[in-house]
């Protein structure tokens, strides 16, 4: 039986004792209903997780004692940040939890013309607070013991303004070359995925003067939930560490 992985924001450190915090008791106690003396995996986001063993459990905290630190990764060569238009609901939670799984380095959410999604700073705040849950959980099931970086919300003028990665590619399905047809970068590669009702015109002609090449993954119009998926899982194949 695969042992959990719980993450916790506290540092860690062989022979210590720690608390757990509400969100890793949520998931240890309430979810996966673990009880004293059972084994589990912490890790911090830092790098690298520790053996540990809950000590102590009750209504509501639990502790754990932390034994031998383990020296493991499963980090991709290949860094990818992903610059996600944002869609409704489970749409988002869905493909950024994708990502994680697929090794995205970060994820930088955006708003774009037709990304039909309003969020004043309030909701904006709440939403990103959600969305690093989302990484968290998605980093437990995979394996994965660094947190992908979750940037602010931007438009996507202002991110195509800063973004200095050696290779940059949108999803175009117009667009006349593959994945194929490129080579290796040599570093750092931004993803742009559109929103559902696709960029505009404007936008891709942005992106293009921002150092941007238009991909087409096939035929078929992906929608956005499946899109970064879809691309994502390419790049890893081609360039990463998938298959």
């Amino acid at each position: 039986m695969r042992i959990p992985r719980i993450h916790t924001p506290a540092p860690l450190a062989d022979g210590a004792t720690i608390a757990l915090d509400e969100d890793a008791f949520n998931h240890a106690v309430r979810v996966l209903r673990l009880k004293q003396g059972d084994s589990i995996i912490l890790f911090n986001g830092s790098g690298g997780e520790y053996e540990a063993e809950l000590i102590e459990v009750q209504k509501k905290h639990a502790s754990a004692s932390i034994g031998r630190f383990l020296d493991t990764t499963c980090e991709s060569p290949l860094p990818i940040i992903l610059g996600q238009c944002i869609s409704r609901g489970e749409k988002m939670d869905y493909t950024i939890q994708k990502a994680v799984e697929l090794g995205v380095h970060q994820i930088v959410p955006l708003f774009s013309e037709r990304c039909g999604v309003k969020l004043n700073q309030q909701r904006q705040q709440k939403r990103l607070q959600h969305w690093h849950k989302v990484i968290i959980s998605a980093c437990e099931q995979c394996g994965r013991n660094r947190l992908p970086r979750l940037r602010e919300a931007m438009r996507l003028d202002q991110w195509l303004e800063h973004l200095s990665s050696s290779l940059k590619l949108v999803l175009d399905p117009t667009a006349a070359d593959s994945l194929a047809a490129l080579d290796h970068p040599d570093g750092e590669v931004a993803l742009l995925i559109g929103p559902e009702g696709g960029l505009t015109q404007a936008e891709l002609d942005a992106a293009v003067n921002s150092g941007f090449t238009g991909l087409r993954l096939g035929p078929r119009i992906l929608r956005t939930e499946t899109a970064g998926v879809a691309a994502l899982s390419v790049m890893q194949h081609r360039w990463g560490d998938l298959g």
